[in-house]
């Protein structure tokens, strides 16, 4: 069942809403890829946090967009000179994008 103005799913299960799913997955694969990276650089530690508040937010249901879109840009700023990573951030860039919100001024 979607809430008013179809915004998005009331009941919180990624089965109702496979943005989520998408999201989790998304999440999990860039979370595996950063433990796996040799380098060490300075905003590791920030990326790591933000996916796991990413990762916490795909079990809670659907979402808040605007803390979808902080934590995104966290990560991006943390991890986009890693051009080993570069194609894990994309995915969940492209997840989040999937939640819409806010028009881009």
């Amino acid at each position: 069942m979607l809430r008013s103005l179809g915004q998005r799913p009331v009941s919180g299960s990624d089965e109702d809403d496979p943005r989520v799913a998408g999201l989790r997955a998304a999440v999990s694969r860039l979370r595996r890829e950063l433990a796996a990276h040799p380098a060490e650089f300075p905003d590791r530690a920030i990326a790591e946090d933000e996916l796991a508040a990413l990762a916490a937010m795909t079990t809670d249901g659907a979402p808040e967009i605007p803390r979808l879109r902080r934590s995104l840009l966290l990560i991006a700023g943390a991890i986009g000179s890693v051009s080993a990573l570069s194609r894990g951030l994309a995915e969940v860039r492209d997840a989040v994008e999937l939640f819409g919100g806010p028009g881009r001024g």
